[in-house]
């Protein structure tokens, strides 16, 4: 053989084994980097009236930014003052469904208790806002309220949800907090301690999903 011809061998053999070597790597790569790829982390909304949005808490304090920080990652606060069921159902697709979120916590019908709404309207809203997120596969933790002076039927309304739905449901969200002048910053909101209460009571039912 002669010597060019020896060298032209080489050099075929050469660039046959280095093209093997990174076929091989190559196809390793991507395994182990789809073994290493971290969980998408979960989304949770946080969705109602004022005891959402944190009225009468300092700025950071209203519960989904506490529970933000109990959790480790960010929570969504969708939360308006005033709102009725009629109200937060209407904008339930664009603040809560268009999220995609993974665990939804409502604290709703305050405000219908206050304006006289009949119960059996309030219960109806709350189910429509029920089945709609469940048909996102998204889970869901009610929040219910029972102001001593003007609960009327609601706080049995709450009840009657848990069993038609077999949701979680924290009956009375304010409970051991209203009447407390150390928690609220006026006769039906919480302040900066009351909420904080609030966040570990939703927090609590979150390790039961």
């Amino acid at each position: 053989m002669s010597q060019r011809s020896f060298l032209i061998a080489c050099f075929v053999l050469v660039l046959v084994n280095g093209v093997l070597f990174f076929k091989f790597f190559s196809s390793e790569t991507p395994s182990n980097k789809t073994e290493s790829s971290p969980k998408k982390a979960a989304i949770v909304v946080c969705f109602g009236d004022s005891l959402t949005k944190g009225y009468g808490a300092s700025t950071g304090a209203d519960y989904p930014s506490i529970l933000a920080q109990k959790v480790g990652k960010p929570v969504i606060n969708e939360g308006i003052s005033g709102d009725t069921t009629a109200e937060a159902l209407e904008r339930l697709e664009d603040d809560v469904l268009d999220h995609n979120p993974d665990i939804v916590l409502i604290t709703i019908g305050g405000n219908d208790m206050k304006n006289g709404v009949p119960v059996a309207k309030a219960k109806e809203n709350i189910l429509a806002m029920i089945s709609q997120i469940r048909a996102t596969g998204a889970r869901i933790i009610l929040g219910g309220v029972n102001p001593p002076i003007m609960s009327r039927n609601y706080p049995k309304m709450y009840h009657d949800i848990e069993e038609e739905t077999d949701i979680l449901i924290i009956p009375d969200i304010l409970q051991g907090i209203m009447g407390d002048d150390d928690l609220m910053s006026d006769m039906i909101h919480p302040n900066d301690q009351g909420y904080k209460l609030v966040a570990e009571k939703f927090y609590e039912k979150m390790q039961e999903l």
